[in-house]
């Protein structure tokens, strides 16, 4: 296996992981919609996470967030033109209501995978195909479990 391949793959496990502990702590996630939402459970991410496009509108969302009354939110929309633009618009939002929005997740795996994935529930079979690439068909959810 290249030590390229090996090095990208314990770096998106360890965000995973990371990730997984961030919301076992209680800080909520949001993600673009329902699919996104089942992959972070398949991955062992247990806490509360929100599907932004369940939601009727971005007011909502935003009243969502209010009643969850927490000191910090993590977004992680999708990769993509539309998950930029709707992570710019919820860290405004969230600045202006004195909730930390956490981004580190979405920029770092962003910037692992972006290449290759566009979207959150994208993660999962990617995750399966860079382990089958190295040889590896054990994978981070069938540690967990």
């Amino acid at each position: 296996m290249s030590t390229h391949l090996k090095e990208k793959i314990e770096k998106i496990e360890e965000l995973l992981e990371r990730l997984a502990l961030q919301s076992a702590k209680g800080i909520p996630i949001i993600v673009e919609g329902q699919n996104d939402v089942n992959v972070l459970r398949k991955l062992a991410i247990s806490g509360d996470i929100i599907a932004a496009k369940t939601k009727s509108s971005f007011l909502s969302l935003v009243t969502e967030i209010e009643k969850l009354d927490v000191e910090e939110i993590v977004i992680l929309m999708d990769f993509d033109r539309r998950g930029k633009e709707w992570t710019k618009r919820l860290v405004q939002y969230l600045e202006q209501t004195n909730t930390k929005p956490n981004i580190f997740f979405w920029q770092g795996l962003r910037n692992l995978i972006s290449h290759d994935v566009k979207d959150v529930e994208g993660m999962l079979p990617y995750l399966y195909t860079l382990k089958k690439k190295s040889g590896n068909s054990q994978t981070i959810i069938e540690r967990k479990l």
